[in-house]
């Protein structure tokens, strides 16, 4: 993407209103990159050197245990950004999870020097990265509340629910579903057994295609 053909306003909204000068400092520092569907933009134990505002595509950021399950924490879309890199760049600590390209990527990229002294001048700039913190901490939040306090299978029926429309398949691995939700391949394969024998779902190799959304959203929270 040319540096001279974004519009300002529309593809980053919260500069809209800021100073001139603020405007202006972020034409004459900012670059563009693309990266295709399942690259890595960072692993864990990286150096933040930049952060990158997305413009369009998706970054997955998750972490892998010890054990080799993955868990998803948050996903970067169109107008956002990372808060990790964000707290990196401004802690001087190196990228503690890992970030990949779900769906290919551009984005404008801010070096980490000038993003500091941005944030340390301009209100505009300390704004946007604690709304983005804030946002961001209460979704994580969310997440370990999930995994910690509601049963797997519930977990897994609201996950399906919200995948597509009914008698629509939906091309996905029962990996994947786990590595969302942060839970064994084994234990979603038995539960999604379960689910096609009460006629919610119907499998297929590679695929999972909802039957029955009500009985998916109406499960009991409790045993």
């Amino acid at each position: 993407m040319d540096v001279t053909n974004f519009n300002l306003e529309i593809d980053f909204p919260f500069l809209a209103t800021a100073p001139q000068e603020v405007k202006t400092l972020f034409s004459r520092h900012v670059s563009f990159g693309q990266l295709p569907a399942g690259e890595y933009v960072c692993w864990e134990g990286d150096e933040c050197r930049q952060l990158a505002i997305v413009l369009s595509g998706v970054v997955r950021v998750y972490k892998i245990g010890e054990s080799g399950r993955e868990i998803t924490l948050y996903r970067i879309e169109e107008n956002d950004s990372c808060i990790l890199t964000a707290s990196c760049i401004l802690s001087h600590i190196r990228f503690p999870a890992l970030a990949m390209v779900e769906k290919e990527v551009r984005a404008a990229l801010i070096p980490a020097p000038i993003l500091r002294e941005w944030i340390g001048k301009y209100d505009v700039w300390r704004a946007y990265v604690f709304e983005l913190m804030s946002n961001r901490l209460a979704e994580v939040i969310e997440t370990v509340e999930e995994i910690a306090f509601r049963r797997v299978d519930v977990r897994i029926a609201q996950f399906l629910a919200q995948l597509g429309p009914e008698r629509e398949p939906v091309a996905i691995t029962h990996q994947a579903i786990a590595d969302e939700l942060g839970t064994a391949r084994e234990v979603v394969s038995r539960i999604l057994k379960d689910f096609e024998r009460s006629g919610a779902i119907s499998l297929a190799r590679g695929s999972v295609t909802v039957q029955d959304k009500s009985a998916l959203q109406t499960r009991p929270n409790s045993s």
